[in-house]
């Protein structure tokens, strides 16, 4: 995994593991929202722009949430190595496209060409 963006924290709290995911979102009427998303791995693309705030992360057994995605305003703080390496440069140009996460010198770091192309892993 490759990362070049500024001030861009890569975690590694999933691991591979099982365990539960909670979204906080902020709705249309301006306040924020956190509900369980299920076992799955979430795709960040499943929310409309700007409305995804923070994932978090319950490893099963463990009474504790770890924060596996973070936003602050217009800066992405902190992604889990997970998530980082299922992100898509078109997830990025439709939905993050005013966050740090859109990185010309992190596209060309990773041979990114096309929207099919990862964002964190070098493509060919």
């Amino acid at each position: 995994m490759i990362n070049n963006i500024k001030g861009l924290t890569v975690v590694d709290y999933i691991n591979g593991e099982k365990g539960l995911f909670q979204a906080v979102v902020k709705v249309p009427a301006g306040f924020v929202v956190a509900y369980e998303i299920g076992s799955d791995l979430p795709s960040l693309n499943q929310w409309k722009k700007g409305a995804l705030q923070t994932i978090q992360y319950k490893k099963e057994g463990s009474p504790a949430w770890m924060t596996v995605f973070a936003r602050k305003g217009n800066k992405v703080m902190v992604i889990d190595k997970a998530l980082a390496e299922t992100l898509e440069v078109a997830v990025v140009n439709s939905l993050f496209y005013n966050t740090n996460l859109m990185d010309a010198a992190q596209y060309r770091a990773v041979k990114a060409k096309t929207w099919q192309d990862k964002v964190f892993m070098m493509n060919e």
